[in-house]
C-alpha cells in the first residue's frame, strides 16, 4: 500500500506541475495569481511549483505587469532556447531530419534517400544518421531532450511499436525503445498523418479550434482526427483509414485486398496513372509533351488543361465523398487537405465542396473551412508535436527535471 500512495503523489505532482507548465505555455505571459486562478491550484501549491520549473530552466520569470495596486505580479513564460530535439520523418524514399527549439525554430536539417526496405537495415540506417546528425549539429552544451519519429502505417503510440508499414516491411518493431536504448533519451514514435494533425492543432491552420480533420493524399490516403484538442485514437489506437473507404466496388484491386478502395484513386500514383492513361488514348494535353508527375499535373489544371481539370476534378469528387462520410461520423469544426495536390486547389476544393455540400448533413457542413493545410512542405512538424504533447502531458516534463536533479 504504501508503494500505492508514493506512486499516486508522484503522478499528482507530474499532473499539477504539468498544469502549471501547460497554461505558462499556452497563456504565458502570466502570473502566478491568475495560474492559480485558471488551475484552481492552491496559492501556495503553485509558487512551490513555479519556483521548481524555474530552477529546471523550463520557465522564466519576465517583465513585470503593469501594476493594478499594491505589489506588482511578474509574469511567467517558457523557455523556449535552451532545449533542443530532433524529429525525424520515415517517408516512402526519403529521410527527413530536424533539429528544433521549443520556439519551433529549426536550427538543422537535412535529407537522405533510403535505400533499404527491410526493418532491420531501415532501423540501422535511422540510428546511424541519427548518431552523425546530433555529432554534426548538436554540442555537449546543449541540452537534447528527445528523439521524435513519424512514418505511415499503424502505430502504438504509447509503446512507440510499429505495428505494420508496408513500405518497409516492419512488424512489431518496438522502434521507441530501441532509439531510446541507443541514445539515452526518451523516444516517440508516432503515425505521420495523426501526428500532423496535432502539430496543425498545436501550431497551425486548426489552432482555433479543438475539433478538427487532416487529410492527407500523398503516395496513400488518410486521415488524423482532433477531438476535443485531442488525437482521437480510441481503444485499439489507429483510426482514421479514410484511404480504405469504398467509394467503387468495382474499381482497381487495393493493396489491402479490397476493390475500388479510395486511394486507388486519390493518391499520387493513382492521379498520374490516370492521366498516362489518357494521353495513351490520345487526349489532347499540354502533359503529352512533358514528364508527368503531380507538380506538372496541377500547373496543367492550374493553366487551364481541360484533361488536367478532368483527372483533378474527378479526384475531389471522390475525396468530396469520403469527407462527406467523416463530417457526418464526427462534425468538425474545420476539415484540413494536406499533400502536393493542393498545388491546385482552386480545382480541387471546389468539386470538394460539392460533394460534401450535397451529402452529408447540412447543419454539420453549414460554415465548414476545407481549406489547405499550413505545414505542407515542413515533414518533421509531426514530430514537433510529439515532443510538445509529451511536454504538455507531463511525461517528459518529469523526465527532465529528474535528470536535471540527478546532474547536479
Amino acid at each position: 500500500m504504501k508503494n500505492g500512495q508514493i506512486a499516486n503523489v508522484d503522478l499528482i505532482k507530474q499532473v499539477n506541475s504539468a498544469a502549471v507548465y501547460r497554461l505558462v505555455d499556452l497563456q504565458g505571459p502570466i502570473s502566478r495569481v491568475k495560474i492559480a486562478e485558471v488551475s484552481q491550484l492552491a496559492p501556495a501549491s503553485v509558487t512551490k511549483i513555479t519556483r521548481q520549473l524555474i530552477a529546471h530552466g523550463l520557465i522564466k520569470e519576465v517583465a513585470q505587469q503593469a501594476s493594478t495596486g499594491g505589489r506588482r505580479a511578474i509574469s511567467l513564460t517558457t523557455e523556449k532556447s535552451k532545449f533542443h530535439f530532433v524529429a525525424a520523418k520515415i517517408g516512402r524514399r526519403l529521410l527527413t531530419l530536424s533539429l528544433y527549439d521549443l520556439s519551433g525554430n529549426e536550427l538543422a536539417g537535412v535529407q537522405l534517400p533510403i535505400q533499404v526496405t527491410e526493418q532491420d537495415q531501415l532501423v540501422e540506417f535511422l540510428c546511424q544518421t541519427l548518431e552523425e546528425f546530433l555529432q554534426q549539429y548538436t554540442s555537449k552544451s546543449q541540452k537534447i531532450i528527445a528523439i521524435a519519429v513519424t512514418l505511415s502505417g499503424l502505430v502504438n503510440p504509447q509503446t512507440g511499436v510499429v505495428l505494420y508499414t508496408p513500405r518497409y516491411k516492419m512488424k512489431d518493431c518496438p522502434l521507441a525503445e530501441i532509439i531510446a536504448k541507443r541514445f539515452d533519451l526518451p523516444a516517440y514514435v508516432g503515425n505521420d498523418t495523426r501526428a500532423m494533425a496535432l502539430a496543425e492543432h498545436y501550431f497551425g491552420a486548426s489552432s482555433d479550434c479543438a475539433d478538427s480533420i487532416l487529410i492527407s493524399i500523398h503516395h496513400g490516403t488518410g486521415s488524423g482526427i482532433m477531438s476535443r484538442g485531442q488525437v482521437f485514437l480510441g481503444s485499439n489506437r489507429n483510426v482514421g483509414e479514410i484511404g480504405h473507404i469504398q467509394i467503387n466496388p468495382l474499381g482497381k484491386r487495393c493493396h489491402c485486398g479490397n476493390y475500388g478502395c479510395l486511394e486507388t484513386v486519390v493518391s499520387n500514383e493513382a492521379i498520374i496513372d490516370q492521366v498516362k492513361h489518357y494521353l495513351s488514348e490520345g487526349r489532347a494535353s499540354c502533359l503529352s509533351d512533358q514528364e508527368v508527375d503531380i507538380n506538372s499535373i496541377c500547373q496543367a489544371a492550374n493553366k487551364g488543361d481541360a484533361l488536367a481539370i478532368s483527372v483533378l476534378s474527378n479526384v475531389g469528387k471522390y475525396l468530396g465523398q469520403a469527407i462527406a462520410i467523416m463530417v457526418n461520423l464526427f462534425n468538425p469544426e474545420k476539415i484540413l487537405i494536406a499533400g502536393e495536390i493542393m498545388a491546385a486547389e482552386q480545382v480541387l476544393l471546389p468539386a470538394i465542396k460539392q460533394c460534401v455540400e450535397h451529402q452529408s448533413l447540412p447543419s454539420f457542413h453549414a460554415n465548414l473551412p476545407i481549406i489547405a493545410a499550413q505545414f505542407q512542405k515542413q515533414p518533421t512538424m509531426g514530430g514537433f508535436a510529439l515532443v510538445k504533447r509529451a511536454l504538455l502531458d507531463g511525461s517528459l516534463l518529469q523526465l527532465i527535471m529528474e535528470t536535471s536533479t540527478a546532474q547536479r
